[in-house]
């Protein structure tokens, strides 16, 4: 029995919907496939120059310390020397917002790469096996499809607690049913193929015939759905920080700056402005990216 439905919980990420066949066989001709892509190549840009930004931030290479304090530099405007402004704090506005980036970034990452993993795998393994495990695996992604992502989120982060590990594990949890379900489809039409036929006929085990044969032919709208997830993912934890859920002071966040600065936003627009800019570009970089990954892996998108 197939789920009853493709569309994403609200909240969530949509689920992508690719035809593999014909997809670029290497990743240089993938990532030429993206970079041919208008969209892709502005999104591959844009989170290229983000992934910068963190990891500078992450290594300390920022103009000033995220959390240090200048008391006679309070609220500044954006100038040649804070070029973000400063807080109520003193703190540089710029420096914060790069070391929100990275925070973001790691537990967008950390979430989307178990989420992709156990999904992709409890997918693949539910569309090969059929029966009742694909009728268990459908129905417990209906359960979780029928709660807002976010409420979700919540609920688990409520159980666990706050921090930036335990909103990663909350938003890895919420997102594996998308993996499930991407993975899932394209494995209901792949196990059906001549060559896994004949793998069962000379007696492949069932593990090498998954991994070996199907789960890479299935590969392609799992890739969309890691950058269209990763997108989601940096939003999620803004809200959940800017609720006061996800990370934590003294540590910079993007959802916390924004949080922190949401009653200066008429005094001093440059609090909130920056960092939520960056949570803007962000999400629609992923996006672009994406729409590039989608146009690239599938050959129909491309004519």
């Amino acid at each position: 029995m197939s789920s009853s439905s493709d569309f994403p919980t609200p909240g969530a990420p949509p689920v992508a919907h690719v035809d593999a066949a014909g997809a670029p066989s290497g990743l240089r001709d993938f990532v030429r496939g993206v970079w041919r892509d208008r969209n892709g190549r502005i999104g591959l840009l844009v989170t290229a120059v983000l992934g910068v930004l963190a990891l500078l931030a992450a290594v300390g290479a920022t103009p000033y310390d995220p959390i240090a304090q200048h008391p006679v530099d309070q609220l500044r405007g954006p100038s040649w020397t804070y070029w973000f402004g400063t807080d109520q704090f003193g703190r540089d506005v710029a420096s914060r917002t790069f070391a929100g980036i990275a925070a973001s970034l790691r537990v967008a990452v950390l979430a989307v790469a178990v989420a992709a993993l156990v999904g992709s795998v409890v997918g693949v393994a539910a569309g090969y096996a059929g029966g009742l495990w694909d009728q268990v695996a459908g129905r417990l992604t209906d359960v979780f499809f029928a709660f807002p992502a976010t409420l979700l989120a919540l609920a688990i982060i409520a159980a666990l607690g706050r921090g930036w590990y335990n909103t990663a594990i909350a938003i890895a949890i919420v997102y594996v049913p998308i993996f499930v379900r991407v993975a899932r489809g394209p494995t209901l039409s792949v196990r059906e193929l001549e060559y896994v036929a004949a793998c069962r006929v000379v007696g492949f085990s069932r593990r090498r015939v998954l991994f070996r044969h199907v789960l890479p032919n299935v590969s392609a709208p799992i890739v969309v759905q890691v950058a269209l997830a990763l997108s989601w993912a940096i939003l999620t934890e803004a809200g959940l920080s800017f609720l006061g859920l996800g990370t934590q002071p003294p540590d910079s966040s993007l959802g916390l700056m924004v949080s922190e600065s949401r009653n200066l936003i008429s005094t001093s627009w440059w609090t909130m402005a920056f960092p939520s800019l960056f949570i803007v570009v962000a999400v629609i970089a992923l996006n672009l990216l994406g729409d590039g990954m989608r146009s690239a892996l599938d050959p129909k998108a491309r004519r």
